[in-house]
């Protein structure tokens, strides 16, 4: 092995430039699916931010609702019916919507409102750095995340502001909460929420719906289903799993994400390819010799995959440390790059495969050559 190993090494370094070409494919290959897939990661995650960091069993929205942020409208008096079916536990009403935040300077800009109820046990913001949560209970109060300090006009604590024309001070501030709609989150009480979207006072958004302990959950959530028409009774995962479906499949976003990473392994394949074949082409009369003195053709194979493995292996270190320079920088912008280690993984297996199947057109170059060539020489 250590004589394949030699053989391949001196292969690729008797020519540098190719070899750096070569290189320069396989790195870019990587890096652009995994930034494409890191981008697929974060969107993904962006959509059911909200959604995943929410404590409750069931989730109550209107029948046509696809998302968190989708507009849906439910009359108050359905949580006084919630309550009455067998197995529910406790009920929080929810209001969101859109409104007008002003800034210091009188520029207006879009928010996304979050209304809860904190005392009925409605979502409470999370990752909360300065302030507390609780600020929410006293009126004209709201939360923010510091990732929107410019785009709001903030500083932190004590900011104050107009929301649709009315004064609002900045109780807490959150680190990480973006939305994927790039509209900054605003979290409020509900009161408040229903004078900041203009929403009348006898309609709520959602209801988050908390179970007995003894409850099960398919069959109270089949249970509302029956009591109340014209919604939807939805557990977290299924709510998670309905707003990713519409914004990355019927949307597009998601098949544009898989399309480009879908085109940068063709592309790192296709220079690889090339590359390999030059520089066997370059060699054959090597193999040829190699053949002519008895080597077996799967000795030369394993000559030509140990070259396309080398090049795999240092080509992903390379595009892993470009990776996560990526991760770094879009840690704080409004779409982050979110690289898992499982990801990792995958794209190092993704590699090594390109890389072999590469090989696989320079293999089909050596087993045609003849052997006799040698005595040409």
């Amino acid at each position: 092995m250590s004589l394949v190993l030699t053989l391949a090494m001196r292969n690729l370094f008797q020519d540098r430039l190719r070899f750096v070409a070569s290189l320069m494919g396989i790195v870019f290959s990587v890096v652009l699916v995994m930034v494409q897939m890191g981008l697929y990661f974060g969107f993904s995650a962006m959509i059911t931010t909200v959604i995943d960091h929410t404590k409750t069993d069931l989730w109550i929205v209107s029948k046509g609702t696809k998302y968190f942020e989708d507009l849906s409208l439910l009359n108050t008096g359905t949580k006084e019916r919630l309550l009455k079916i067998e197995g529910v536990s406790e009920v929080a009403a929810g209001v969101a919507g859109f409104s007008a935040w002003r800034l210091p300077d009188g520029v207006m800009t879009s928010v996304f409102i979050i209304g809860t109820d904190l005392a009925s046990g409605g979502l409470s913001p999370w990752n909360v750095v300065e302030g507390t949560a609780q600020s929410l209970i006293t009126p004209r109060t709201v939360v923010i995340d510091r990732s929107y300090y410019d785009r709001l006009g903030a500083s932190g604590v004590g900011t104050t502001a107009q929301i649709r024309g009315l004064p609002v001070t900045v109780g807490a501030v959150t680190d990480g909460i973006r939305s994927f709609t790039t509209t900054p989150y605003v979290f409020s009480g509900l009161r408040d929420a229903w004078a900041f979207t203009g929403l009348p006072t006898n309609f709520a958004s959602h209801f988050l719906v908390r179970l007995k302990p003894e409850a099960n959950i398919e069959r109270t959530r089949q249970s509302i289903l029956s009591s109340i028409s014209g919604i939807q009774a939805l557990t977290p995962d299924q709510f998670s799993e309905q707003s990713r479906s519409f914004w990355l499949f019927r949307t597009g976003a998601g098949a544009a994400l898989v399309a480009g990473a879908l085109l940068g392994v063709i592309v790192g394949t296709v220079i690889v390819a090339q590359t390999l074949y030059s520089s066997t082409k370059d060699h054959l009369y090597e193999f040829a010799t190699l053949r002519a003195m008895g080597a077996s053709n799967s000795y030369i194979y394993q000559v030509i995959i140990c070259q396309a493995l080398v090049n795999a292996v240092i080509g992903f270190g390379i595009a892993a440390l470009i990776g996560s320079g990526v991760v770094h920088f879009t840690a704080k912008s409004a779409l982050q790059v979110v690289i898992t280690p499982v990801l990792i993984v995958e794209l190092f297996v993704l590699t090594i495969v390109m890389c072999i199947v590469s090989a696989m057109t320079a293999i089909y170059r050596v087993v045609r050559v003849d052997p006799a060539i040698v005595l040409t020489r």
